[in-house]
């Protein structure tokens, strides 16, 4: 009697411990659909006299994404940005200073990528792509009114992309089981825009510099 009670207790223990190491062990067998991404940095403008007018070689810049994934590799998606920053007005005939301006973009991409992910626990994954560019844009310069329009051209990107998943698996696992997350990446990358005001010489475009987080689900 003694000896079935024992094998009772270790059974109960047994029955208790599966569904934890189970759920600690677990990782979703579904690949991903979508991509969403998030992400900050700088960006330096090609207009000429840009740091003779604002004191500085780029500024600020924010975007979010979201992409299909076609294939575990192949996206195609839509990506919309802002940047803005203040600086100082010249009146060129008398070389003196004229007021504050305000300058500010609003970038939309709608763009392919490829990434080179080949497993599900691949650690490190490059990733480059590109496609069509339209830029909003508004300067205003103070007690002188402003302009605002858009331009129209072409970017390019690339980066790499770090698997944050094997840091915390059990938090990786539960980002899943609640929302639906199959991974998140930490990311780095670069991208080189050109968009050409219609008429005019100016390209609004220019190198920026990123990191962020990515979600596939």
């Amino acid at each position: 009697m003694q000896h079935a009670l024992c094998n009772l207790k270790y059974a109960i223990i047994i029955s208790l411990l599966l569904p934890a190491a189970a759920f600690a062990e677990y990782t979703p067998l579904e690949r991903p659909h979508w991509s969403l991404e998030l992400k900050g940095g700088t960006f330096s403008p090609s207009l000429p006299d840009w740091e003779k007018f604002y004191g500085r070689k780029n500024m600020p810049e924010y975007a979010l994404s979201l992409a299909y994934k076609f294939t575990r590799r192949i996206e195609t998606g839509i990506e919309i940005g802002t940047a803005r920053t203040t600086g100082t007005a010249a009146a060129p005939l008398h070389d003196v200073l004229a007021g504050e301006v305000k300058y500010r973009i609003v970038p939309v991409n709608a763009f392919f990528v490829y990434r080179g992910s080949f497993g599900e626990d691949q650690w490190l994954v490059p990733y480059a792509g590109g496609g069509f560019t339209k830029i909003l844009y508004w300067e205003t310069v103070e007690s002188q009114g402003g302009v605002k329009g858009s331009a129209n051209g072409y970017h390019a990107r690339g980066g790499l992309q770090f698997l944050l998943d094997g840091l915390d698996r059990r938090a990786a696992n539960s980002m899943y089981m609640d929302y639906g997350i199959n991974h998140t990446y930490l990311f780095v990358e670069a991208e080189y825009t050109s968009a050409k005001v219609k008429g005019v010489s100016a390209d609004l475009g220019g190198t920026a510099y990123r990191a962020g987080l990515l979600f596939e689900f």
